[in-house]
């Protein structure tokens, strides 16, 4: 049995799997998040540093809520989120749609395929012929 504090408000708690928060404020997150993602809806065009101050929640928080793309930017802005890989402004994840797209082909371009065999004619006959066993 795990027992570690929490990273959040410092209460010892059981840990299940790999989170880092208890309970009770893994839920106030969540309810934190609801807030921010109807405040999003009520106002598409807000910022992220207008949406931290209105919500009383970290940029830090949201951008992380940006990256697991739990919540999307209506307008892709530099002051918003940027590709990890090319720097573009983008509105939700980690990559741009070009690096995503590159980094898949790369990735099955790495992957080796089987590559089938051409049936030969001769061994089908061969298959078919009688055989001797020698003393």
């Amino acid at each position: 049995m795990n027992v570690i504090n929490c990273r959040s408000c410092g209460k010892l708690f059981n840990v299940l799997g790999r989170e880092k928060i208890c309970p009770e404020c893994r839920k106030a997150l969540e309810d934190k998040f609801q807030q921010v993602k109807e405040y999003l809806s009520q106002n598409p065009n807000a910022s992220v540093e207008q949406t931290a101050t209105d919500n009383e929640v970290t940029v830090k928080q949201i951008k992380q809520w940006i990256r697991e793309e739990r919540l999307v930017l209506s307008n892709a802005t530099e002051s918003g989120i940027v590709c990890e890989n090319c720097g573009k402004p983008i509105c939700t994840g980690r990559f741009c749609d070009a690096c995503r797209a590159s980094m898949a082909s790369e990735l099955m371009g790495a992957i080796d395929r089987p590559k089938k065999k051409p049936a030969s004619p001769d061994r089908g006959h061969e298959r078919d012929r009688m055989r001797f066993l020698k003393n």
